[in-house]
Formats: C-alpha cells, sequence, structure tokens
C-alpha cells in the first residue's frame, strides 16, 4: 500500500466511514490515477475534468456511479491533500428523479415460496418483515431479536445510528423456528463457509438470495434487496401506518425520505378525488363521433 493510499484510508476511517464506502473511495482515486499514468497528488483540476467526459463518454457509467466517484475525488482533494475547497472544480452530473418500482404483496409472497433453500427463506421473510438494508441485516445477532418487548434492534445503521424496528408475531415464529433447526451461537445468520466460523454472511449472499428467488419466481421487475425494503414501506402506508412511524422505523434523517412512499401508495393515490370527475359538462363519458366531411 502507498502513503498516498493509506493516507486516504487513514482519512476514511477517521470519520467513519463503512467498508462498503471506503472500497469504492479508494477504488475511485485508483482508477483516476491509473487512467493518466500519474500519482493523483499530481494531478489537477483540468485532469478531472477529461477524466469525467471519460466516465460520461467512453465509459457510459450510470449517474449514480459517476456522483460516487466525483464524491471519492473531492474528498481526496480536500480531506487527503488539503487543497481549499473552491480550487476543486468537481460537478455533479444531474441525477434522473425516478420512482422505484414496487413489488405487490401477491409478488413478496411469490418470491418468498421460491426461495433457493430454506436458510435463503428464513433471510428473505426477515428482510421484509423488518425493512432492514442487507447491511444491517447480515450484522444481527442473536441478542438484538427482543421478544420481551417485540423489537428487533438495530445496532449502528446507516449513519451509525440505533434504531428498533418491529418485531411481529409471525415474524417471531419464523425465527424461533429456524433457531431450532440451525442453532445459530452469535450471529442471526452466520456463514456458511467454513473458512469464516462465526462471522455473519455476505451483503452478497443477502443479495444473491433475492434475486435467484425472483428469477424462480419468474418476476420480471429488477429485484434487489433494497426493493423489499420499498416494498414493505409502502405496504405498511397501505395498511394505515403513519409516515412518521414509517420514517422511524426505516431509520430516515428526515420526514422527506419517507415521502416518496406518498407516490408509490395505491390507497393514497386511489383515494384521490380527481376534479374532472365533478366538471359540470355533459357527455364526457359519450362514444366520440367523428364529423363528416362536406361531399361524404
Amino acid at each position: 500500500m502507498t502513503a498516498l493510499r493509506k493516507r486516504m484510508l487513514e482519512e476514511l476511517q477517521r470519520r467513519n466511514y463503512s467498508p462498503n464506502t471506503i472500497r469504492p473511495y479508494l477504488y475511485a482515486v485508483s482508477d483516476f490515477a491509473r487512467y493518466f499514468g500519474k500519482s493523483p497528488d499530481k494531478l489537477g483540476d483540468e485532469h478531472v475534468r477529461q477524466y469525467q467526459l471519460y466516465l460520461l463518454k467512453e465509459q457510459k457509467l450510470g449517474i449514480e456511479t459517476i456522483v460516487g466517484r466525483i464524491a471519492a475525488l473531492r474528498f481526496f482533494f480536500v480531506k487527503v491533500l488539503r487543497r481549499p475547497y473552491r480550487q476543486v472544480d468537481l460537478v455533479y452530473p444531474k441525477r434522473p428523479e425516478r420512482l422505484p418500482v414496487i413489488l405487490s404483496e401477491e409478488e413478496v409472497a411469490r418470491l418468498l415460496e421460491s426461495a433457493n433453500s430454506s436458510y435463503h427463506r428464513v433471510i428473505l421473510i426477515t428482510l421484509y418483515g423488518t425493512g432492514l438494508r442487507r447491511e444491517e441485516l447480515c450484522r444481527l445477532k442473536l441478542t438484538d431479536v427482543d421478544s420481551q418487548r417485540m423489537v428487533i434492534h438495530v445496532r449502528q445503521g446507516k449513519g451509525n445510528r440505533d434504531r428498533d424496528v418491529t418485531l411481529s408475531p409471525r415474524l417471531l415464529e419464523v425465527l424461533r423456528a429456524y433457531w431450532r433447526w440451525r442453532k445459530p451461537k452469535t450471529y442471526l445468520f452466520p456463514s456458511l463457509q467454513r473458512t469464516r466460523p462465526e462471522q455473519p454472511i455476505t451483503s452478497k449472499t443477502v443479495w444473491y438470495a433475492v434475486r435467484e428467488a425472483a428469477r424462480r419466481a419468474g418476476i420480471k421487475k429488477k429485484v434487489s434487496p433494497h426493493l423489499l425494503r420499498h416494498a414493505w414501506a409502502t405496504h405498511l402506508l397501505e395498511r394505515g401506518t403513519d409516515l412518521k412511524t414509517i420514517q422511524v422505523l426505516l431509520g430516515h434523517v428526515d420526514l422527506e425520505s419517507t415521502t416518496i412512499y406518498l407516490h408509490l401508495s395505491q390507497r393514497h393515490l386511489q383515494s384521490i378525488h380527481n376534479p374532472v370527475d365533478a366538471l359540470p359538462v355533459s357527455g364526457l363519458g359519450a362514444k366520440p363521433t367523428l364529423r363528416k366531411k362536406k361531399g361524404e
């Protein structure tokens, strides 16, 4: 490891960045240097501009990926090299605003029934039944399942914040049966690899469990672990849970992030009284007729 890479790693760790952020940040700076064949501290604003155009035009990377690369370069120049912020001319491409695709309750049931194994099925039920992010699910320990208070404790979730999520009686029943079967000792979902004893499953395992179940269920939507989180929150809203409660359960910092589920909830969309229905205009529902031209 070079001294510069080590310094960046230390600055990221000092600010308590997660491993899932550290890895792409280090890669972004490394790829930036590799593209020009120089040490990144020898590069400047014009190189950054050329690199951004390269990512957009030649690599044709997605907007989210490019935004992540730019954030990494900004961190490197400002926090590691200590260059003045105003000298770093990094433009963030505008993100397209898209609503996430949502699974219906029927599709979620098909997904769970199509799990590749009993182990994967319990993982999927827990993922949907709690709305956890996949990294949060991987780190769950047996002691986090609180059957007395009927909650699951999420330790150091996104933003290093603790929170509690509801533990439904049905999920508790599933987890108790799972414990009698697998008898995990520390982590709720320990790795099945012999080389990683008493270690949690990886986020890749969760991703594979979801994608494989979606394939077996014949669901054509692009299904991911995060899509189950969106589905859980939307279904909660449709069943009458208020937005503030959903915000707390999801671990959102502000309510604005949670209001997206208003756009996804069929119950809320269908409860709207469209003003076109009240227009005092006759014949709106009549079959349209074409006027005949002269001479026809």
